[in-house]
C-alpha cells in the first residue's frame, strides 16, 4: 500500500518558483490493483509517478511505501563505462540477490536480447538496448509493486509485445501504476484510475470510469 498525504510539488525556474504542478493531492494506492494514471501532457502524471517511486521528492507533503516498490521500468541508473553484465551484476548484489546470480543474470541476458554485447559497454549501446537492459532488470526482482512510464513504447514491434506478456504475467502476482498514452494499454493493463486535472487526483475505481472523466473533462 502506499499512502500520499497532502502532496504539493512545483519546480524552480530561471525567475523562481514555477507554477503548482501537483496541489495537495491525498490518496491511497492498494498494494494489488493495477492502476493507470491518466490526463494530459503537462497533468503531472509522471510527476507523480517519480515522486511515488522516490526519484523526487514533494515541496510539502509526504508519502510513506508500506510495500516493496520497484523502480520505474525499462528507467533507472547503468554505469555507462560498465558492460550489461557488469550492471547487471552490481544491481543483483544491491538487491541482495548474490545467492542466486548466475540465474539472475542468465534472465537479464536472455530477456534484453543483447546476445554477446551484453559484455559490451553500456555507453556503446543504442537506446533502444539501453531500455532492453533497463527493462529486463527491472523484471529480474520481485516487487510488490512495479511503476511504468510508458515502458511497453520502448524497443521494435516484437519487443513491444514481449514486454505486453510480461506484464501480463507479472500483474497476476503484484500490483501496477503506469503511466500510458494510449487507451488500449490502460484497458489492457489496469483496473482502476486516477485522473489528474488542474493539480488535483480523483480516483476512479474502474479505468473506464476514469478514461471516462477524463474524454468528458476534456471534450
Amino acid at each position: 500500500m502506499i499512502e500520499i498525504n497532502n502532496v504539493y510539488k512545483r519546480y524552480k525556474t530561471k525567475l523562481g518558483p514555477g507554477p503548482w504542478v501537483l496541489r495537495g493531492i491525498t490518496l491511497t494506492i492498494p498494494s494489488k490493483v493495477n492502476v493507470g494514471l491518466i490526463g494530459v501532457n503537462g497533468a503531472g502524471k509522471s510527476t507523480l509517478l517519480r515522486l511515488i517511486g522516490g526519484i523526487d521528492h514533494p515541496n510539502m507533503g509526504s508519502i510513506k511505501r508500506h510495500c516493496r516498490l520497484s523502480w520505474p521500468m525499462g528507467h533507472g541508473g547503468v554505469e555507462p563505462d560498465l558492460t550489461g553484465r557488469q550492471n547487471a551484476k552490481f544491481v543483483c548484489r544491491v538487491h541482495g540477490f548474490g545467492h542466486d546470480l548466475r540465474d539472475r543474470l542468465a534472465f537479464i541476458q536472455d530477456f534484453s536480447e543483447l546476445g554477446k554485447a551484453f559484455d559490451d559497454p553500456v555507453r556503446t549501446y543504442s537506446s533502444g538496448m539501453r531500455s532492453r537492459l533497463q527493462f529486463a532488470l527491472s523484471l529480474a526482482f520481485d516487487f510488490d509493486i512495479y511503476i511504468s512510464d510508458e515502458v511497453t513504447a520502448a524497443g521494435d514491434a516484437r519487443f513491444r509485445n514481449k514486454a505486453a506478456q510480461a506484464f501480463k504475467d507479472m500483474i497476476h502476482r503484484a500490483g501496477l501504476i503506469m503511466v500510458a498514452h494510449n487507451e488500449s494499454t490502460l484497458k489492457q493493463f489496469c483496473q482502476a484510475g486516477i485522473l489528474l486535472h488542474n493539480g488535483q487526483a480523483h480516483w476512479f475505481d474502474a479505468i473506464d470510469d476514469a478514461l471516462t472523466a477524463y474524454k468528458d473533462t476534456y471534450s
